[in-house]
């Protein structure tokens, strides 16, 4: 698991490898990952955007940028969290994704950055 902290906002990733969506012999590597965003902050925040860089490892690189997450835009109020699950496709067994999300702070508006650890996705047989 990854974690980064930012302004009280605790954001965990765990990647997983899917081998029933993955075909190794054509180059296909489906990855999922579950993001877990904790508000430990005074203040309820909004989550507005994502920004996320991902990386091959042999060279293909993507950037992503959109509003909420998974088709929300969801309020996380202080003390609570929000989860969700996506997903990766790439055409080497390893990658890595990293970025950062737009939050707003409802009482006054007021947005600022908020980091997500950069993680590896890589098929477990890398591993022996």
């Amino acid at each position: 698991m990854e974690i980064a902290v930012t302004k009280g906002i605790k954001v965990s990733v765990v990647a997983e490898f899917q081998p029933f969506y993955s075909d190794p012999e054509r180059n296909h590597f489906a990855f999922s990952y579950r993001i877990r965003i904790e508000n430990h902050s005074d203040s309820t925040m909004k989550l507005l955007k994502r920004h996320w860089y991902i990386w091959d490892s042999i060279g293909v690189s993507d950037e992503v940028i959109g509003d909420g997450v998974v088709g929300f835009q969801p309020i996380i109020e202080p003390g609570s969290y929000h989860e969700y699950v996506s997903g990766c496709n790439f055409k080497s067994d390893t990658g890595k994704m990293y970025g950062f999300y737009t939050m707003e702070r409802v009482l006054d508006g007021k947005t600022f950055l908020i980091v997500i650890p950069e993680f590896i996705m890589m098929v477990p047989y890398k591993l022996n």
